[in-house]
């Protein structure tokens, strides 16, 4: 039996253990294009003989940006990695500036895009980047040389034996790839990964994962350039899922319901935006219809797992299942019963409601840093705690340092920093990684996250205020789409809003309020005094230092495009405080 101990193991392991008919999946003008195991092999294979006949040797960098996930990442991905190259995936959608960052500090020498949208970004800053030699496209364009082109190349198979050589030579702790973070500050950092890293990420993250080895199918939309999407595709290749690629992030539902996939992972913004869409379906009932579908989001949002609720809950909640979540199943392809959380803090109601409803949402925690998982949690064997991040998952010690903050060794931790050795003496100490969040291990051994070490700040009174946690309270509102709670050095928290626009209309067409467009909408005085409503809700909980006392909605969309967040959606606190610099100022009277 192969075994699987760097990443372009993986499909050699899958064709021995499940050969699939549908290894991997794209939708290609219409229509689901599956590649089976050993085309998928076959064709890295002709890649890797492509490269070496274009002079790729052991330790260049190939970049590979693409706008939506795709089966040609995959044959390039293994492709690239069985020459002892490595494979440098890049957000698509960072600024035209720093593709000439990364390009150049990776010293890339081959890049291939997914589509013309990114081949302009490439072609705008070409002349930037010495290193880079050529550019290839995935789909068909007039300007670009196509990707085929290599793979034409590689048809001639009389330098197979040089590949098997090359693969041969590289060791479990080679250099797989560099993953640049969308650091929320500066320049992206290189993050290396060894193959280490993520084979045994992939193996003990596979350990908590419930499903049927050969017959289980994936939907995947989360950036395969992000490393939790990547990792959790070679999970996938261990375990003989079909991975099948979502067209784009507004095409998820469609997509759920043409693949109905049995598992799935899922940030909570998107997990956020599900639950409004079916809230707001609610909504719409109307008499003993309208009456059961809340009496059962009532009943979800106070779910505990393995029945601490007791019976007469139990009994309620099936009944529950049958009539009202069994059709919210439906909606999302009928098969889904595993979806695993991370990149930020889950809402515990939404931990709640979809575990009621039987989606099996499992919250994970962990950092690019770390390949990524650090700790998950697992339905089975009482692995699973609401308002956790779970146990830590196997080889991987956590302890937690006086100041709160979280440190992790295991064979997970990053080689280093690319071209950095001070930032990576910052991070490991003594063979820890000093994740810079803070938390505590419970009795039990779960792991809670509290808040980011560096998002913490001090009022000019000296109280400490964690932002996460208040942000993550206000977005339970519908009326709020993103919030970043401000104060630092200031006599109180307050808050920057950027309101739901889609339901704020609608609400304001119920309540006869005319508006001509946002900015004026957001300085109608109902529409504020509804907010004020929704902030004094939210502040209850907290204690009085910690409440947001002022607030301020702004009349854009914070998104990637506009610079206001990162492309796992996490705020980039510093660039959204400069833009609206005017706000702030307005709030403490600066």
């Amino acid at each position: 039996m192969h075994k699987v101990t760097r990443l372009f193991d993986f499909p050699y392991y899958q064709l021995e253990k499940h050969s699939l008919k549908e290894s991997l999946v794209s939708k290609t003008n219409g229509e689901w294009i599956k590649t089976s195991t050993q085309e998928y092999i076959d064709k890295a294979n002709a890649i890797s003989r492509g490269l070496l006949r274009l002079g790729v040797k052991p330790n260049d960098k190939i970049a590979v940006i693409s706008l939506t996930n795709r089966t040609e990442w995959n044959i390039m991905d293994i492709g690239i990695l069985q020459l002892g190259a490595q494979n440098v995936p890049i957000y698509p959608t960072i600024s035209e500036d720093d593709y000439a960052y990364v390009l150049n500090h990776s010293e890339a020498k081959f890049c291939f895009v997914s589509c013309n949208e990114v081949h302009e970004k490439v072609t705008a800053i070409k002349d930037q980047v010495k290193s880079l030699e050529n550019v290839f496209s995935f789909d068909e364009l007039s300007n670009c040389d196509n990707w085929e082109k290599v793979i034409e190349l590689g048809t001639d198979t009389s330098n197979q034996d040089e590949v098997e050589k090359l693969m041969n030579a590289v060791t479990p702790n080679d250099l797989a790839t560099l993953i640049y973070t969308s650091g929320t500050t500066g320049r992206p950092k290189g993050v290396m990964l060894s193959h280490n890293n993520l084979v045994t990420n992939a193996i003990e993250s596979s350990k908590r994962f419930p499903i049927d080895d050969g017959k289980t199918k994936a939907l995947s939309f989360l950036p395969l350039c992000h490393v939790y999407e990547r990792m959790l595709i070679y999970l996938y290749q261990y375990r003989g899922v079909s991975i099948y690629y979502a067209e784009s992030l507004d095409k998820i539902s469609d997509n759920l319901k043409e693949t109905s996939p049995h598992v799935m992972t899922a940030v909570p913004r998107l997990l956020e935006k599900v639950y409004d869409k079916i809230y707001a379906k609610g909504t719409e009932l109307t008499g003993i219809k309208k009456k059961l579908f809340f009496w059962a989001v009532d009943l979800g949002l106070k779910y505990e797992p393995y029945g601490q609720n007791g019976w007469w809950y139990e009994k309620k909640l099936s009944i529950a299942r049958k009539l009202i979540f069994s059709k919210w199943k439906e909606g999302l392809g009928g098969n889904l019963g595993l979806i695993a959380s991370g990149s930020a803090a889950l809402q515990p109601r939404l931990s709640r409601i979809f575990n009621a409803a039987e989606f099996g949402l499992m919250e994970g925690y962990g950092l690019s840093e770390t390949s990524p998982v650090i700790s998950v949690n697992d339905m089975r064997e009482g692995g699973f705690k609401i308002g956790t991040v779970g146990k830590p998952i196997g080889q991987t010690e956590v302890k937690i340092a006086s100041d709160g903050e979280i440190c992790i060794k295991g064979p997970q931790v990053m080689l280093g920093y690319y071209k950095d050795e001070e930032k990576t003496k910052e991070v490991i100490v003594d063979g820890y990684f000093l994740t810079g969040d803070i938390g505590e291990l419970d009795s039990e051994g779960f792991l809670k996250i509290t808040d980011r070490k560096k998002e913490m700040f001090k009022t000019s009174g000296g109280k400490y205020v964690a932002p996460q946690l208040l942000e993550n309270r206000f977005k339970q509102s519908r009326f709020i789409e993103q919030i970043m709670v401000v104060g630092e050095g200031e006599k109180m928290p307050a808050a920057l809003i950027q309101p739901d626009f889609e339901f704020l209309k609608d609400w304001a067409a119920l309540h006869n309020i005319s508006v001509t467009d946002n900015a004026n909408l957001i300085t109608n005085e109902k529409v504020l005094e509804r907010y004020q409503q929704e902030i004094n809700e939210a502040n209850e909980k907290f204690a009085k230092w910690e409440k947001v006392k002022q607030f301020r909605l702004t009349p854009d969309i914070w998104s990637m495009e506009g610079g206001h967040l990162t492309p796992t959606m996490k705020l980039k606190r510093k660039i959204i405080k400069e833009k609206y610099m005017t706000l702030y100022n307005d709030i403490y009277e600066h």
